[in-house]
């Protein structure tokens, strides 16, 4: 059965909320934005892309870093407003060199796991 999705890009600046998860696992891996070039570029390459806020620019996760999102599966929310891109993860998804950018407690405790140095990937200005 199917039905017609209607993505909301109007309610945030023509942006919508992306999360990352292991397509595998079920790991969150990070929270992003989208932009409609973001999304129609992640359904046709299979590969993440993502609108980034604080650059005001189009990226494609792993650019640099070479730690891409290969995607599985896009789902929707309720309110299309929401995609969940289910991914298999190349490397760390998170610009801290943690494989999540889950990967600390409110209080501070450390229990993800740091698979990559940043400083090797982006330089020492990350």
């Amino acid at each position: 059965m199917k039905e017609k999705v209607d993505i909301d890009l109007d309610k945030d600046n023509g942006l919508i909320h992306a999360i990352a998860q292991d397509y595998e696992t079920g790991e969150v891996l990070m929270l992003a934005h989208m932009n409609e070039e973001a999304l129609r570029l992640t359904i046709e390459t299979g590969k993440a892309h993502y609108w980034s806020r604080s650059r005001n620019k189009l990226w494609r996760k792993g650019e640099i870093s070479g730690n891409e999102q290969l995607v599985k599966d896009i789902l929707i929310d309720c309110d299309g407003d929401t995609v969940l891109l289910k991914v298999k993860q190349i490397g760390g998804a998170c610009h801290t060199g943690y494989r999540s950018c889950f990967y600390r407690r409110i209080d501070g405790e450390i229990v993800g796991k740091k698979v990559f140095d940043p400083e090797e990937k982006y330089g020492k200005e990350k």
